[in-house]
């Protein structure tokens, strides 16, 4: 029974000869196959191997002292540190204010919460054609102003002593006491703002 099933096996297959191998003469092969490239100008990728660091080897290396662990305590914590009104552990100036409820924000900061005006003397309107609006658009136009921040403002400065044309209409602008009083006397147009009087003072306010 056992020599009936090894001779029911089919043959093994013949072993294929490999081609014999291609001789390359010595000093071919890479260099022939790659010009300009032998064994000894191959590298590897930028960044495949990252310089070690070598920790506590003086100043030079960066990691002297705590040596890239940080220090401890408020400097470790996540979203710790010195907020920047922190002034070293003394009572912070916003503390030290003589605060109270309901005074004017527009004597703390110029920049945030004053009003910046542009300012025109009287002087300037001296030679304006009166059948042109004064307004902030046609100031900056006749270059009598570059730039209106927060608005214009007509002072009642006449150093030259020059007489103001009749029938002056003004519009998006405020004035100061003189200049209203000058205005009005010259029969000039306040336009609707005729409340918008603000202190005489040289100053923008």
């Amino acid at each position: 029974m056992a020599q009936a099933r090894m001779s029911r096996k089919k043959p093994a297959p013949a072993a294929v000869k490999a081609p014999p191998a291609q001789h390359v003469a010595r000093g071919d092969g890479l260099a022939a196959s790659t010009p300009g490239t032998t064994l000894g100008s191959l590298r590897e990728n930028a960044g495949a191997r990252p310089k070690r660091t070598r920790v506590g080897r003086g100043h030079g290396s960066g990691m002297v002292k705590t040596g890239g662990e940080g220090g401890k305590g408020q400097t470790v914590r996540s979203g710790g540190g010195k907020g920047p009104a922190f002034e070293g552990g003394q009572t912070p100036w916003a503390r030290r204010l003589p605060h109270k409820r309901g005074y004017s924000q527009k004597a703390r900061d110029i920049g945030h919460f004053r009003t910046t005006y542009a300012v025109v003397n009287l002087a300037a309107l001296a030679d304006w054609d009166a059948a042109v609006e004064v307004s902030p658009e046609s100031l900056i136009a006749k270059r009598l102003l570059s730039k209106a921040p927060d608005g214009i403002k007509i002072l009642g400065g006449n150093k030259g002593g020059k007489t103001l044309p009749s029938g002056l209409r003004f519009r998006d602008v405020v004035f100061s006491a003189s200049a209203r009083e000058a205005l009005t006397a010259a029969g000039a147009d306040l336009g609707d703002d005729e409340g918008a009087t603000t202190p005489a003072s040289g100053s923008p306010a």
